[in-house]
């Protein structure tokens, strides 16, 4: 005779846990598409000045919402003009996309300038008034990178970037959409930012393109074995193309993003610390790669879907 057996209690099954998929690579791409317009302005009947510029989420010192356009200096500077022309983009009933260029006052009656210029950068900053669709797809401030951002995320030489313009004033399509392009750091070292405040990417440089952003999404390759960024980020602003002895060599300039937090400081009155002296490395207590702070709750403001509500938990570049 056996002993009864009774058997025990049923274990119940665990709780399944939540899948939250990763935004695709291309999704987080087209989020800074739709973040950058072209500029333009006639200068005579033959001629216009073209560049590119993007939006970025950046609230004023007391909270409020607040959209601020960036774009290199000399591209502004170069528009004589009271107004220049935005290229904004309407989505229209059947699915598609239409070009509606609106006018943008940029300068006083008396030419004094509406933006806000880097005293040593090539980065000009103006708070605009966007259209609500447009104001949803401003990057967020924290997408930023930091002065130590780059060392944090191990971007070196031959790592790919992208960027965002307007190479002669042509657009990807009749809607208006920017052009995207790669390239890869062809600079090293890349910091400290006050000792390099610009690097060069391996990319040939047209008229049109100056003042697009220069970032890193999934899309972009890194080199094996490096730390992957926690989301994207904008590395820098392209602000000139290098020339040797007048000629092009297909390399771009760009400045550091750090410089583009420092102008909207400036533009709220507050001077950016560390902005005329280099800054101060962490204390030696602290790790050797300095990991990036928290951004401000939020995330990709009004953003949907899941992957801009994984964005608000993530770390800020800065």
């Amino acid at each position: 005779m056996f002993d009864l057996q009774v058997p025990p209690a049923a274990v119940p099954e665990p709780p399944a846990a939540e899948v939250v998929q990763a935004a695709p690579a291309w999704d987080l791409t087209v989020g800074l598409i739709k973040a950058t317009v072209q500029l333009d302005q006639p200068i005579n009947d033959a001629e216009r000045k073209v560049g590119t510029a993007f939006l970025i989420d950046a609230p004023m010192p007391d909270g409020r919402p607040r959209t601020v356009l960036v774009t290199a200096a000399h591209v502004l500077d170069g528009m004589p003009g009271s107004e220049a022309r935005i290229g904004w983009r309407v989505e229209t009933t059947d699915g598609g996309w239409r070009f509606a260029p609106r006018q943008l006052r940029i300068r006083e009656d008396d030419g004094d300038p509406l933006w806000t210029k880097h005293p040593q950068r090539d980065i000009a900053v103006m708070a605009i008034t966007a259209p609500p669709e447009f104001t949803e797809a401003a990057i967020p401030i924290g997408w930023l990178a930091g002065p130590y951002a780059l060392d944090s995320w191990q971007v070196g030489p031959g790592d790919e970037l992208m960027t965002l313009g307007y190479p002669h004033g042509y657009s990807a399509n009749t809607a208006g959409f920017p052009i995207l392009r790669t390239g890869r750091v062809a600079s090293w070292p890349l910091t400290p930012i006050r000792a390099f405040p610009t690097f060069l990417l391996d990319f040939s440089v047209f008229p049109g393109n100056s003042g697009g952003p220069v970032f890193w999404t999934p899309a972009a390759r890194k080199l094996p074995g490096t730390a992957q960024p926690e989301h994207p980020f904008i590395a820098g602003v392209l602000v000139q193309e290098m020339r040797v002895g007048g000629e092009t060599v297909g390399i771009g300039i760009v400045a550091h993003a750090e410089y583009v937090r420092e102008a909207i400081a400036l533009m709220d009155g507050v001077e950016p610390q560390g902005a005329l002296t280099p800054p101060t490395r962490p204390p030696s207590s602290a790790p050797a790669t300095p990991r990036p702070d928290r951004p401000r709750r939020g995330g990709w403001r009004r953003g949907r879907g899941r992957w801009r509500r994984r964005l608000r938990r993530g770390r800020s570049c800065r």
